[in-house]
């Protein structure tokens, strides 16, 4: 560059070029890869957080699951079983209403199909004994005392299908 060159990109640098040699960077470019640089670490970082997690997630999920099934189990045995119970103590109307939770519990336990906690063993062990409903319902109605005996014998029979 002439001295006047000089002169006129002294008055002005902004209207001048950056003369780069072939090969080097110049600041924009180096600013821009480094902000790629950076936003690639960050989403390594957050999937290096993430998937575990998430796997965590699914297994609780699982666990859960598994917990809720066991648990809807338990309800109907527990309501068959306060039947049984309250008809011993001669108390027939909440024993009625704890046989017909039981039933319909039940009923909709094997509903559920695949998403039920009883296998298709323990559904053809169990179908005998849902034809027992009305019968039971009646004698209860009635305040026989004949539906305790009835009521405890259906107690181990469930107990004796679901296998416990």
């Amino acid at each position: 560059m002439n001295e006047k060159d000089e002169a006129s990109a002294a008055k002005h640098p902004a209207d001048r070029t950056p003369s780069t040699p072939s090969g080097t960077k110049t600041p924009q470019s180096l600013l821009g890869r480094r902000a790629l640089i950076y936003c690639v670490s960050v989403a390594v970082a957050f999937l290096l957080g993430f998937v575990p997690m998430w796997f965590t997630a699914g297994c609780r999920a699982k666990e859960r699951d598994v917990a809720q099934r066991e648990l809807r189990l338990t309800q109907v045995q527990l309501s068959l079983a306060s039947a049984a119970i309250d008809a011993r103590r001669g108390e027939y109307e909440p024993a009625r209403l704890s046989v017909v939770k039981f039933f319909t519990s039940l009923r909709a336990e094997m509903d559920r199909g695949d998403d039920s906690a009883i296998s298709s063993a323990q559904r053809d062990a169990v179908q005998p004994l849902l034809d027992q409903r009305d019968d039971l319902v009646t004698l209860l109605a009635r305040s026989d005392p004949a539906s305790a005996e009835r009521l405890a014998n259906l107690y181990v029979a469930y107990r004796n299908a679901m296998g416990k």
